[in-house]
């Protein structure tokens, strides 16, 4: 389907749940950019990561890549920092740098008063970025078909 598809990782397991998804859309023989972006919060304090366990994130995102290249997938990880920027500029940025096909990503599924208030990388991403945008919502299970094709159930 894809030759070039980006992969956005937080660390979480809503994220962690689209890497097969991009594994399904990926061409043998494509390559699998995987981003993570730090979000900074810039203040008085200086800048401060947006997630106080940042270094366990990364290590979790570095572990799905060294996974995926095990299992022979050319995957590449890409760490960006975004300060004052939202995530979804910061992988829609990403996605125009690599030239990107695709950008696949695991979203929270926060109810609409939170994804307001909050805002939602996904809801933004939408309408910025420079390629599709595959959103896998949480719960989604990916089961094989046959040996070539998989299937998306909910």
């Amino acid at each position: 389907m894809f030759t070039k598809v980006l992969l956005a990782l937080d660390g979480s397991p809503e994220a962690t749940a689209a890497i097969p998804y991009a594994r399904a859309v990926l061409e043998p023989g494509g390559s699998l950019d995987i981003v993570h972006v730090r979000e900074l919060i810039v203040g008085r304090g200086g800048r401060q990561t947006l997630h106080p366990d940042e270094g366990a994130v990364e290590d979790t995102v570095q572990r799905a890549v060294a996974e995926l290249t095990a299992e022979g997938v050319h995957a590449t990880l890409h760490l960006t920092t975004s300060a004052g920027a939202t995530a979804a500029h910061a992988i829609a940025d990403a996605a125009r740098r690599l030239e990107s096909d695709v950008i696949v990503m695991g979203t929270r599924g926060q109810s609409q008063v939170v994804g307001l208030l909050l805002g939602s990388v996904t809801q933004r991403l939408l309408h910025i970025a420079p390629c599709p945008v595959f959103a896998v919502p949480p719960g989604a299970v990916i089961a094989p078909l046959n040996a070539d094709k998989a299937v998306a159930r909910a």
